[in-house]
């Protein structure tokens, strides 16, 4: 495994965008008549199933597939299961999507589930896992793992979202109480939030470390913050759990302190919408609502051939319906007009270098991709360091013929994770 030097030749020249000076509270989008939530794990038709067509959930119900399920999801609402089916995601991964149609006359609270006191990590996996911010609770949980630091992020990972930022700054008192609440359940010792080095605010953080990141794109990327601030380096192919190190939106905190004060999971998504003229709308949506409710609400049209990108310009992935739903992860979502997406080609490397001189792992990307475009997974690993990319897609931006080089990078990542795991 050839290891390199974890800096860059040439800084990249890409900033990130900053939070507006008035934080207004995002725009409401109605509950709509059917919601659509995701479950990790694909319908086996050997087994019988405990969920069907025709079930009445109530709003925080957990969903399984089967008695030996580990994976779970959560209804947002009280209604009736519609039906569920599979769902294939970029790289052909199979989930199930479940579709609920929901009632309105169920917004009691004999139709909400009341949660059980939770007095430690582990059974706050147990029901949490789908609160909005996505926390990670399945890793905080596990006894393999030995995290000793949290890092809350209140910087967003990619460019034109200032989500993060905003829930951060916002509800700064729930994050805290989140954190406060995180430590008891996880006793892990140190905590830190990012906040970008720019931002103007004289809020006290009580415990909690600050770490100023830089504005400069990506710095805010989990192995830079490491690098630049934590004085850890991750190896190729780790995580930065194997460093001891766990990542937390700044919502999860929020949705956390929010579900301890009530007793009751909370399903309200904050996120940033981006129209195809650059109007930005930020929103809260209900966990499971579909994309096109809310392009609706906005007069956004779309038409054949437009892009959906959920997240950022540099990192997002394309979906391939507007009606996708609201995702508890989900915080920024991109229209692209057709006649402005860029073209991707199949011409060859020129070797112009640019990707190499741009790359924050510097990583021989002009070499690497080589091997990737003859499925050359392995050797692309041992050779030219597949695993150490950090996924900032600075690469496919400068690439001078258009090569699709962040995309190639990700699906040979994955092939990677699937060969070792066939071996």
């Amino acid at each position: 495994m050839i290891k390199r030097s974890f800096f860059s030749l040439s800084q990249p020249r890409l900033a990130y965008d900053l939070l507006e000076p008035d934080l207004k509270e995002p725009e409401s989008i109605p509950v709509p008549a059917i919601l659509s939530v995701l479950l990790p794990e694909p319908i086996d038709n050997t087994k019988q199933a405990l969920i069907k067509k025709g079930d009445a959930v109530k709003k925080g119900e957990k969903l399984k597939l089967y008695d030996d399920s580990t994976a779970y999801t959560t209804s947002p609402v009280a209604g009736t299961i519609k039906l569920f089916d599979s769902y294939s995601d970029d790289f052909g991964n199979i989930a199930t999507f479940i579709t609920i149609k929901a009632d309105p006359t169920q917004v009691s609270e004999a139709n909400t589930i009341n949660l059980p006191p939770m007095d430690d990590i582990k059974l706050a996996d147990q029901f949490l896992r789908k609160l909005p911010g996505a926390p990670p609770f399945e890793i905080l949980a596990n006894d393999e793992i030995k995290i000793t630091t949290i890092v809350i992020t209140g910087t967003d990972t990619d460019l034109l979202s200032t989500t993060n930022q905003f829930v951060s700054l916002k509800y700064m008192d729930e994050v805290k109480e989140g954190a406060k609440i995180l430590k008891k359940l996880t006793q892990v010792p140190k905590f830190c939030i990012t906040i970008p080095e720019n931002l103007d605010t004289k809020v006290s953080f009580d415990t909690i470390e600050v770490l100023k990141i830089s504005n400069t794109y990506p710095s805010t990327l989990p192995a830079m913050i490491m690098k630049d601030h934590l004085n850890t380096v991750m190896s190729a192919g780790q995580t930065p759990e194997d460093s001891g190190i766990c990542f937390i939106r700044a919502e999860a905190l929020v949705s956390l302190a929010r579900t301890y004060k009530t007793k009751k999971a909370v399903f309200d998504k904050v996120l940033t919408i981006i129209s195809k003229n650059g109007t930005r709308h930020r929103i809260r949506a209900t966990i499971g609502t579909p994309l096109s409710k809310i392009f609706a609400r906005f007069n956004i049209n779309i038409n054949e051939q437009d892009r959906i990108i959920i997240g950022g310009p540099m990192r997002g992935v394309a979906t391939y319906t507007p009606h996708h739903p609201v995702l508890a992860d989900m915080d920024t979502v991109i229209i692209q007009d057709r006649d402005i997406i860029p073209q991707l080609s199949d011409y060859p490397c020129v070797n112009c270098g640019k990707c190499i001189r741009i790359c924050p792992a510097n990583i021989p990307v002009n070499m690497l991709v080589r091997y990737l475009e003859v499925d050359q997974y392995e050797n692309a690993a041992d050779k030219f360091d597949l695993e150490s990319c950090i996924d900032c897609g600075l690469c496919a931006y400068v690439c001078t013929a258009r090569i699709p080089l962040h995309q190639y990078i990700r699906l040979g990542k994955h092939e990677l994770l699937t060969l070792r795991a066939d071996a």
